[in-house]
C-alpha cells in the first residue's frame, strides 16, 4: 500500500463513506504567495491562456492617472512585476478593473480604462496588444465609438477561435437620461474589431459582467436592471449567430434604487455550466448557484452557498465534469477584517465546507480565482492600514481520484 501525503489522508477519511455519487472536492491549506506590487495597487485579475499557465494583473495609482502592471505566474510564485503603459487620464477605481489577457503565447491583449472628460464617470475603454509575450506593447481602437463622455467599463472577455470577445457596461443613452445598457464586440485575429452590439438596453450601472462560452454557444451574465429598480441577475446567449434576449437566471426580486456594485460570475467546460450570483433580496443576503449539465441549455434550481454577513463579490471555477468551486466574501462581525471564502459544489448539490482562503482589511475588493492544474489561485485587494495594496493564495485542490 502506497503512502499518501497527510493532507491526503485526511481527504481520504471524508472520502471513505462516499457512494457512487460524486463526493465534494476538499482543498488544502491556502499557502500565500507573494506579489510583487508597489503600494497603491487595486483591481487585481487573472487569466490563463495557451502556453501562459496564468497572468496576474492590476494597477498602481498615480498622480494623476495610473500605471498599468503584470505579473506571471512562475512555478509556484509570481515572477517580476512589469509594466505595461503609463495613461495620465487612466481611471482607477476598485470595482471595473483592467486586465491583460493571454491570447496565445505570443498574442496578448490589454484593456484599461480612461478618462473622456471631466464628469466622474466619463470615461472610455481603451485597448493595446503585444505581440511577443507582453515584452511591447502597441494600440488597438476602442470596442466603443459613439464619442459621448459617459461611462464605459466593467469590461469582461473570453477567447475563442474567431477572436476575443469584450462585454461590457456603455453609457452612451445617459447622456440622454436613459440607461445603462450592455454591449458586445469581437477583436478578431487581425485585431480588426467587428461591430459592436447591444445586448440589453437597461442594465445596472456598475455591476461586473461575466462570459463564457462552450460548443453551445457563448453565454455572458450580468445584473439587470427593470423599470421597477429590480435588479436581478440574467443571462444572455449567442446561438446561431445571434444574441437571444437575456433572462433571469432566478427571480430574486431585489428590489433596490441604487447599484448593489455586486456582479455575477459564469464558468463553463463542456456540458457543464455554472452561475454565481450575490443576492439581498427581502433584507437576506444570500450567495447562490445554478448548474446546467447540458451546456447550459436548461439549468437546476438554485443552491444556497452561503447567508449571513456576506459582502458578495463572488467568482465560479469549474473543477471537473462533476464538481465546481464558488468563492465570496465573508464580513467577520468579530473584527473589521473580511474573509474570502471558498467552497466546493458537485453537480448533484453536494456541497463541502467552508473554507477560508485569506482574510482582508479592504473595505471595498472583489478577489477573483483561478483553476491552473490541480491548484486554484486567488488575488484580492487588501490594506496595510495605510495604502492599498494586493494579496495572493493558491489552494491545491484533492477530488477522490487522488485518494484511491
Amino acid at each position: 500500500m502506497r503512502c499518501l501525503p497527510l493532507s491526503l489522508v485526511a481527504a481520504s477519511a471524508l472520502f471513505t463513506a462516499c457512494s457512487e455519487a460524486p463526493q465534494p472536492p476538499v482543498f488544502t491549506n491556502p499557502a500565500p504567495l507573494g506579489v510583487p506590487s508597489a503600494a497603491r495597487a487595486e483591481g487585481p485579475r487573472l487569466a490563463s491562456g495557451p502556453g501562459v499557465p496564468l497572468v496576474l494583473s492590476w494597477m498602481i495609482r498615480g498622480q494623476p492617472g495610473g500605471e498599468l502592471y503584470y505579473s506571471q505566474l512562475a512555478g509556484d510564485k509570481w515572477g517580476p512585476a512589469r509594466s505595461i503603459l503609463v495613461d495620465d487620464r487612466m481611471f482607477v477605481n476598485w470595482a471595473d478593473a483592467p486586465q491583460v489577457v493571454p491570447v496565445s503565447k505570443d498574442r496578448w491583449l490589454a484593456h484599461w480604462l480612461s478618462k473622456s472628460g471631466d464628469a466622474t464617470y466619463a470615461y472610455d475603454i481603451k485597448l493595446a496588444e503585444s505581440n511577443d509575450g507582453g515584452a511591447s506593447w502597441r494600440p488597438l481602437p476602442s470596442p466603443h465609438d459613439d464619442g459621448t463622455q459617459t461611462e464605459h467599463g466593467f469590461v469582461s472577455s473570453h477567447v475563442g477561435d474567431a477572436g476575443v470577445r469584450l462585454v461590457w457596461l456603455d453609457g452612451r443613452n445617459t447622456a440622454a437620461g436613459r440607461g445603462m445598457t450592455l454591449r458586445t464586440g469581437v477583436i478578431l485575429p487581425d485585431a480588426a474589431l467587428s461591430h459592436g452590439e447591444q445586448i440589453d438596453e437597461l442594465v445596472c450601472d456598475c455591476c461586473r459582467t461575466d462570459v463564457a462560452a462552450n460548443d453551445y454557444g457563448t453565454f455572458v451574465v450580468y445584473r439587470d436592471r427593470t423599470e421597477a429598480e429590480i435588479r436581478d441577475i440574467y443571462l444572455a446567449r449567442h446561438v446561431d449567430g445571434a444574441w437571444q434576449p437575456g433572462e433571469p437566471v432566478a427571480n430574486d426580486g431585489w428590489e433596490i434604487a441604487a447599484c448593489p456594485v455586486n456582479g455575477p460570475a459564469i464558468a463553463a467546460a463542456g456540458e457543464l455550466v455554472a452561475i454565481a450570483w450575490f443576492t439581498a433580496a427581502n433584507d437576506h443576503p444570500r450567495v447562490q448557484l445554478r448548474l446546467s449539465r447540458d451546456g447550459g441549455m436548461s439549468f437546476g434550481e438554485p443552491l444556497r452557498i452561503a447567508t449571513n454577513n456576506l459582502l458578495g463579490q463572488v467568482d465560479v471555477e469549474i473543477i471537473d465534469n462533476t464538481a465546481v468551486a464558488v468563492s465570496w466574501v465573508h464580513k467577520d462581525p468579530r473584527d473589521e477584517l473580511a474573509d474570502v471564502m471558498l467552497r466546493s459544489v458537485t453537480i448533484d448539490g453536494a456541497m463541502g465546507s467552508p473554507e477560508v482562503v485569506g482574510r482582508t482589511a479592504a473595505s471595498r475588493s472583489i478577489p477573483v480565482m483561478q483553476k491552473v492544474g490541480d491548484y486554484l489561485y486567488f488575488a484580492w485587494g487588501d490594506t496595510d492600514g495605510e495604502h492599498s495594496r494586493l494579496a495572493s493564495s493558491r489552494v491545491r485542490i484533492i477530488t477522490e481520484d487522488d485518494v484511491e
